[in-house]
């Protein structure tokens, strides 16, 4: 299968057939306006089209028009219709038209096989204008060359000496053809009949004729119309203004004569190319096939020419089956004979013998039409381009096949992603899977998924996220984590409004939110920890400047997000809030974790189910508060300064004394409330392995980080001091085993702290005495 070149992306709106979406249910519907800006396009080719990509569109309007023509078809129950025989058996002088139509209907394969000979009658080019005017009469130029032979007493050599329409092909006589002039209208003209006949357009073909002044091929042309009259059964493709009243009869009574006289000119060698083609499309039989294909230059008019044949064989072979039957082949014998049980029974072993027939023209019809997967053409795209494959399955009825060669080649990357083809075609059998669901058309499940998730990656490498929740709506069981897996892909610079919008068009194209939003945070959360390094082995250094954050870090902060837009989420949200809380404690990231519960609603702070979890994140926020109030005693230090007025810094003073309370308070507070370890023995390991590394972080850090802000007081408020040594107390109580999570580690070891207690100790001794304790007593 090679591609065709064909529209890009930014080009769709251009397509004359398009599924919209209304409740995640796809309409194939006729643009009307994209079938103008078609026109527009083949007329005036504006140079960011080319003439191919114009072509691309052209079959790709026709392949839905096969399948709007079709389907109706093949999804709705044939009406009852009488059969041939009964027909003749109620009235012998029954038409053949009639006939014919009940012969259409007794088959759905040969009714099928009329429409889709009208789509080929209505696809067709449009044949080039001829002007009839071009003539003033009759073979003008060569009636002037013959008359004036006539008068001169002599013969022009070369040109005919008679006039009459078969004057050319004698050959007998000094003159073979016609003048120059004349000659070439004429060729022009039998060509432009035999396209009017190849796009079904045998009224024009026939008023042509008659006003270039050649009414017997108008005679001729006429002859293919079959014997009926206005009170017979009107045909379905019969238009009002052809039912006037009309007494008389119209069609031709001899076209079996018609068709064997039009069968020996199709096979007459004599005749140019063109004319015989022009018999054997009026006439078209396995015996004219040859002259018929040969002047089929496209695909498409081979395909017109094969169900051509085998329609006029069809009907050939069915009117032929009843002719002893009808009075306008047999005369008066089917009125004057009578009908005895004899003929009965011969009737129905005919019907038996009909069935089989009939089954056998199908598959000789069916192994014609499969031929031309790979038959030659001259002019247009080749036999194998996916829009010829595609039709052909179509009037096969084989859709699962053409889907499931599709879906293969995508998973074998058969075609090429970069291809310019590439968007187009898989956006095509993408809109087919789901026009024929919404007929209810079975269809290939595996081979549906494989070709919705290729156009699903289409549109999200152009760009259109408005259209990804449409399409992903109708992957059924695995549209939810579809969508999450593209609102996953979402870049970072996508800001929470544009997120929450993505989310919202699941629930516009029948998606369940819920599930949507808890998909999307867990493959979020995935995807930033398949990058990010695990929060093990040496403790993190929470000293200095902490380096900017890394996209997978942004990731993760911002896959929060995704549970935090609906209150039916807000579960989830918080055990997740609790997940990435402690990664980034783990990772010494505190300023990524403060940032996280910043973006929390303030309604998970009252929640109280389940109850774990909530006391996890309320223990988050304790220390948070802890954490700052410590960081505004060092910015109040850092206010200090030596010009300060009397009153200022005893304003200064108050202050920082104020602070330090409340951060020696909270402190302490934390670290005598059994913080993140109350639940701890209950949970796995891993989390509790995460608790109890926090605590290893930062339970060292807030001791010493305390002890150091009160020893360093202790000029200014002295009894910090004495505060400083009752905090190790604290750490030495048995009832709260601080003194496990000091670890092994500079600036974390119990060492370092006991040191700069005794640091402590010995500053005590700065004001005179040699009790070291006496600080503690005061």
């Amino acid at each position: 299968m090679t591609w065709p070149r064909s529209l890009t992306l930014n080009q769709v709106s251009l397509l004359v057939y398009e599924n919209s979406a209304a409740n995640s249910t796809y309409l194939l519907e006729k643009d009307l306006t994209g079938l103008r800006r078609l026109h527009e396009l083949e007329e005036n080719s504006p140079g960011d089209v080319s003439l191919l990509e114009i072509e691309a569109l052209r079959m790709e309007s026709d392949t839905w028009a096969l399948l709007q023509a079709i389907m109706p078809l093949r999804k709705t129950a044939p009406p009852e219709y009488p059969s041939p025989r009964s027909l003749l058996a109620s009235n012998p002088y029954t038409p053949p038209a009639s006939l014919a139509q009940s012969i259409l209907k007794s088959s759905p394969f040969f009714s099928s096989l009329v429409v889709v000979r009208e789509w080929l009658h209505e696809t067709a080019p449009a044949p080039v204008a001829l002007d009839p005017g071009a003539t003033t009469g009759y073979w003008r130029f060569t009636k002037h060359v013959v008359m004036q032979g006539l008068r001169m007493g002599r013969h022009t050599g070369g040109i005919v000496s008679e006039l009459d329409p078969d004057a050319v092909n004698r050959e007998s006589g000094e003159g073979q053809s016609l003048a120059i002039d004349d000659a070439s209208y004429d060729k022009a003209l039998v060509q432009t009949l035999f396209a009017l006949v190849r796009s079904g357009r045998l009224d024009e073909a026939v008023d042509l004729c008659r006003r270039a002044h050649q009414p017997w091929r108008a005679a001729s042309i006429n002859g293919a119309l079959l014997f009926r009259w206005p009170s017979g059964p009107r045909e379905e493709d019969e238009g009002e203004e052809e039912m006037e009243v009309d007494e008389g009869w119209r069609g031709n009574l001899r076209r079996k004569l018609w068709k064997t006289t039009c069968t020996r000119a199709a096979l007459n060698q004599s005749l140019p190319p063109a004319e015989r083609a022009l018999y054997a499309a009026l006439a078209p039989s396995p015996q004219t096939a040859g002259p018929l294909r040969a002047a089929c230059h496209t695909w498409a008019d081979q395909l017109w020419a094969l169900v051509s044949v085998a329609y006029e064989e069809r009907l050939s072979s069915g009117l032929a089956k009843v002719s002893e039957e009808s009075f306008w082949e047999s005369g008066l014998a089917p009125v004057d004979g009578d009908t005895d049980e004899s003929s009965v029974r011969r009737s129905i072993s005919m019907e038996n013998d009909d069935e089989m027939e009939e089954d056998n023209w199908e598959r000789d019809v069916s192994a014609a039409l499969e031929s031309l997967s790979s038959v030659g053409v001259e002019d247009g795209p080749p036999a194998d381009n996916p829009y010829h494959i595609t039709q052909l399955n179509i009037i096969l009825d084989r859709t699962d096949a053409l889907l499931d060669a599709f879906a293969e080649g995508l998973r074998n990357s058969t075609y090429l992603t970069t291809s310019p083809e590439y968007p187009t075609m898989t956006r095509f059998f993408a809109h087919l899977c789901l026009y024929l669901k919404m007929i209810d058309v079975p269809v290939p499940p595996l081979a549906t998924q494989v070709i919705l998730e290729a156009y699903l990656q289409v549109l999200e490498a152009a760009g259109q996220r408005e259209l990804i929740a449409m399409y992903a709506g109708a992957l059924g069981d695995n549209a939810v984590e579809r969508y999450a897996m593209f609102l996953t892909s979402l870049e970072l610079s996508t800001d929470a409004s544009e997120r929450r919008l993505a989310l919202t068009r699941a629930r516009e194209h029948g998606l369940d939110m819920h599930r949507v939003a808890i998909a999307t945070a867990e493959r979020t959360i995935e995807k930033a920890f398949s990058v990010l390094p695990l929060a093990r082995g040496l403790l993190p250094s929470i000293i200095g400047m902490q380096p900017e954050p890394s996209d997978a870090e942004l990731l993760l902060l911002r896959s929060i997000e995704w549970t935090t837009f609906l209150e039916s989420t807000y579960p989830t949200a918080l055990e997740q809030a609790d997940v990435i809380v402690r990664y980034f404690l783990g990772c010494g990231r505190v300023q990524l974790a403060k940032a996280l519960l910043d973006m929390l609603p303030p309604a998970l702070s009252t929640m109280h189910e389940p109850e774990d979890l909530a006391m996890e994140l309320l223990h988050y926020r304790q220390f948070f508060v802890v954490w700052e109030s410590l960081a505004r005693v060092v910015e109040c230090q850092a206010v200090e300064a030596p010009q300060m007025t009397k009153d200022t810094r005893t304003a200064w003073l108050e202050d920082y004394k104020l602070l330090l309370q409340q951060a020696r308070e909270q402190v302490v507070k934390l670290l005598t409330t059994e913080w993140l370890v109350s639940d701890v023995e209950r949970k796995e390991d891993r989390r509790r392995r995460e608790l109890v590394r926090i605590r290893q972080v930062f339970v060292p850090e807030l001791i010493i980080r305390l002890h150091a802000l009160l020893v360093a007081s202790r000029g200014k408020i002295p009894e910090n001091l004495k505060h400083a040594l009752l905090l190790a107390n604290v750490v030495a109580d048995s009832r709260y085993n601080l003194t496990e999570d000091f670890v092994n580690q500079d600036g974390r070891r119990l060492g370092d702290y006991l040191n700069a207690v005794r640091q402590a100790v010995l500053s005590g001794l700065e004001g005179g005495g040699s009790d070291p304790f006496r600080i503690v007593s005061m």
